[in-house]
């Protein structure tokens, strides 16, 4: 059951694991492990090395990020803090609440990364600007 300090914290969520000698199976579904109701899937893929993506935050918008293969970092901050989070498991992934901004880099080769959101895309609800950013989160 999520709680409030886990929809306002960005968390690792492990995902179930079955195990198989013909290769391992992990599932998500709506609202299990993940704190939401999925309305959008994308995935980001052959980034070229050295490349960022990411580098906003969304005013609403809740994310789950998993490394389906190889690995990458992403980087979030609430306006003070910076954490760092290596994703380079595809049983495990982050849950991302509403107001961090976000980038991921340190992509490895062949690394594809799988988002999950709880809201379609809506340009308007991306944050674009850090100080932008640092001023709704101050007016919290």
């Amino acid at each position: 059951m999520a709680t409030e300090t886990t929809l306002t914290r960005p968390h690792i969520i492990e995902l179930p694991k079955i195990p198989d000698q013909r290769g391992n199976l992990s599932f998500f579904q709506n609202d299990s492990p993940i704190p939401f109701t999925m309305e959008r899937v994308y995935w980001i893929y052959d980034v070229p090395g050295g490349e960022q993506r990411g580098g906003h935050a969304y005013r609403t918008l809740q994310e789950f990020v998993v490394a389906l293969s190889g690995s990458f970092e992403v980087l979030l901050s609430d306006g003070r803090e910076e954490q760092r989070f290596l994703l380079n498991r595809s049983y495990y992934g982050l849950y991302i609440p509403p107001l961090y901004w976000r980038q991921m880099e340190n992509f490895s080769t062949n690394s594809l990364a799988l988002i999950v959101a709880d809201k379609a895309f809506d340009e308007g609800d991306y944050v674009r600007e850090f100080s932008r950013f640092q001023q709704l989160r101050d007016a919290r």
